[in-house]
């Protein structure tokens, strides 16, 4: 019993030689009345009937699908793909083809979509880029212009507009330092020099030479009760170090006055150790979890940027993270607080 929908090449002219061939071998018998003759004729028309039917069907049908393969994979056909053309294809009924090349679509459906989200990412970096050092350059605009309008006579504006041009131009060199930060991480220049180290001692360094940006707002950051046992991580100290003062830089920017800053290390196996730094702070909408460790990107713009900061702190936490081969992520509710974690490697690599 043929399967109608899944019929080979050879099957499908089978099928139409048989019909033929009986159809004159049944025309032959009632015309000139030999069994013999009527035999002789359906026997040899199935034989070229078959052969023909075949043939046409891989030069002409299995032709095409061929060229459909070729446009699919837009390559020139190797041994191997010829070798797949010549035995492979002829034996795929059209339905398999049809799947082949549905499949072929949603891919390609697939790739579109993800060069029109990077289109998306790419125009809004851009356009933040372009605000970054638009604020800054045009303040310093401003002061100059004023100052060569007659405001330099004044020796108290004079001071202070060129105190405001200074924060201004250390801002822009921050931004700078930041993207040749991003970009050495993201090229591979940046080179990491691993070491044995203790990562509760240099969670403590941080929280000290952070203390006064943390007692300003009464925040009080420490290790978890329970976590305080010496575990060692193998990794750049002094790029740890920078991913730890960010972290619990951002923890202090919005967290609750009063608040609370809590680190915790845990060793999930002989090989990883976790570590997260949590907040008691304002926390982040979910719509924005996934996308706070973008470039510029910034839950509140117009209350992150009074914040300071050039909104690439979590960006180049990230790229260190995975220059050492291991990942970040987050978990945050409104009003409750967020929670930023990363591993690190325990032994030598």
């Amino acid at each position: 019993m043929f399967n109608l929908k899944n019929l080979s090449p050879s099957q499908v002219s089978a099928v139409l030689a048989l019909a033929i061939s009986a159809l004159v071998g049944l025309a032959n018998l009632i015309l000139v009345k030999s069994w013999l003759i009527a035999l002789a004729s359906f026997l040899v028309l199935f034989l070229v009937a078959y052969l023909l039917i075949f043939y046409f069907l891989q030069q002409f049908i299995y032709r095409r699908i061929k060229l459909i393969y070729k446009f699919i994979y837009q390559t020139k056909a190797t041994k191997r793909e010829e070798f797949y053309n010549k035995y492979i294809i002829p034996q795929k009924s059209i339905d398999e083809v049809k799947e082949d090349v549905e499949k072929w679509a949603e891919q390609r459906q697939g790739e579109i979509e993800v060069l029109q989200k990077n289109e998306a990412y790419r125009k809004e970096f851009l356009q933040n880029l372009a605000h970054e050092f638009k604020t800054p350059i045009f303040a310093i605009q401003g002061y100059v212009d004023t100052l060569l309008g007659g405001a330099m006579e004044n020796p108290e504006v004079r001071k202070k507009f060129l105190e405001n041009t200074s924060r201004n131009v250390d801002r822009l060199v921050n931004l700078m330092n930041d993207l040749d930060e991003i970009s050495r991480l993201e090229t591979g220049e940046q080179v990491l020099y691993r070491q044995y180290f203790v990562i509760q001692d240099l969670i403590r360094e941080v929280i000290e030479s952070l203390s006064l940006k943390l007692n300003q707002k009464q925040i009080v950051a420490s290790i978890k009760k329970g976590c305080e046992s010496p575990i060692y991580v193998f990794a750049d100290k002094e790029k740890i170090r920078q991913v730890l003062i960010n972290l619990i830089e951002n923890g202090s920017k919005y967290g609750k006055p009063g608040g609370t800053i809590v680190a915790s290390i845990y060793k999930t196996d002989e090989f990883k150790v976790l570590i997260e730094i949590r907040d008691d702070g304002i926390g982040i909408e979910e719509e924005h979890l996934h996308r706070i460790f973008e470039r510029f990107y910034r839950t509140d713009k117009a209350r992150s940027r009074d914040k300071g900061g050039t909104g690439l702190g979590l960006a180049i936490c990230k790229h260190i993270i995975e220059a050492h081969g291991e990942s970040m992520h987050v978990r945050s509710k409104p009003d409750v607080g967020t929670t930023i974690g990363f591993t690190l490697s325990a032994h030598k690599e």
